[in-house]
């Protein structure tokens, strides 16, 4: 089980253009860290990107990385985002965690990050 948390980029192939790259995680696995047990999620990642995309092997194996890893969901999700942030500096980018149940309680964490100067484009709504 990889154990390495690198995630690797790639050059983005059409920075002059905003696009959102959707990538969803069904299988994030990391640990209560009051009681070991596992707890498991699907990831939801909406980004904009600017000069880099992440490759999503090394995505894989990141995530993985923290099947092992004790963690309260508002502190892993924001860290996640954190550390793709910090590699690819996107212009928006949105995690969504939406974690299975526990104790008959579902958890849903999401946290954004935005370019201060970064506009969105008008969305425009189709028939």
């Amino acid at each position: 089980m990889p154990s390495i948390k690198v995630l690797e980029t790639f050059i983005n192939p059409n920075p002059e253009r905003d696009y959102t790259i959707h990538i969803e995680i069904p299988e994030f696995t990391c640990l209560c860290p009051k009681t070991g047990q596992p707890d498991f999620a699907t990831l939801f990642l909406d980004y904009v990107p600017d000069r880099y995309c992440v490759e999503l092997k090394s995505l894989k194996n990141y995530i993985w990385s923290y099947r092992q890893t004790g963690a309260f969901h508002e502190a892993v999700t924001n860290q996640i985002l954190a550390d793709l942030v910090t590699v690819l500096t996107p212009r928006f980018m949105r995690l969504r965690a939406e974690f299975n149940v526990r104790g008959g309680i579902y958890t849903t964490v999401v946290t954004e990050h935005c370019l201060p100067d970064w506009i969105p484009p008008s969305f425009i709504e189709l028939p």
